[in-house]
């Protein structure tokens, strides 16, 4: 490493390290917290209306190609920064995402966004807008839907810039009511800040 890239690394890299007087940490050092914290969120992905909603969305989007996909994508990425969101404002307005908007609402500030995906990786409802619509080429979703019912998948901790706090996203499979079989995914934002 060069002379310049050390003093980058120390002027750029360190005073990050120490924003709001916590160290910046890695997943692995919450990792006890977030799989106990996973546990409270399989409680309620077992809601009919959680297995109902993304059931449905799978046979809906059943015959949707890769093409096909890319092109809600896009079109969803248009509409974050569009006065007029139809795509958007369906998912939105859907009981599933009133649901998960009502679950966050509850952790007073422990959860700071949650979103559902189907079996293709696509959101079938969310307590927030995310930035894109199809997750299935990220590992919230590769990590947990096709691995299986026990899979459990948490991001790095990072800054998050516009809430200036440190957050983790812990990935679940959403289970059929069978117990067994993977129907879809959920990503749950948590402030480890405000783990216990």
């Amino acid at each position: 490493m060069s002379f310049k890239m050390k003093m980058l690394a120390i002027f750029v890299v360190a005073p990050i390290a120490f924003v709001s007087g916590m160290t910046v940490a890695n997943a692995n050092e919450f990792e006890g917290q977030l799989r106990n914290y996973a546990d409270d969120v399989k409680a309620w992905l077992s809601d009919p209306l959680v297995i109902d909603a993304v059931k449905a969305q799978n046979a809906e989007n059943a015959g949707l190609s890769q093409d096909d996909i890319d092109k809600l994508d896009k079109e969803w990425r248009a509409e974050t920064s569009a006065t007029d969101k139809p795509l958007i404002d369906k998912v939105l307005a859907r009981p599933l995402s009133k649901f998960l908007r009502e679950k966050a609402d509850e952790t007073e500030g422990l959860i700071t966004e949650i979103f559902v995906m189907d079996n293709k990786g696509l959101n079938v409802g969310q307590s927030d807008v995310t930035s894109d619509y199809w997750q299935g080429d990220e590992a919230k979703w590769q990590k947990t839907f096709p691995v299986g019912p026990d899979a459990i998948h948490m991001s790095d901790v990072e800054l998050d810039e516009s809430t200036q706090t440190y957050q983790s996203q812990l990935s679940l499979p959403v289970i059929d009511s069978d117990g067994t079989t993977v129907i879809g995914a959920v990503t749950v934002g948590i402030n480890v800040e405000l783990l216990e």
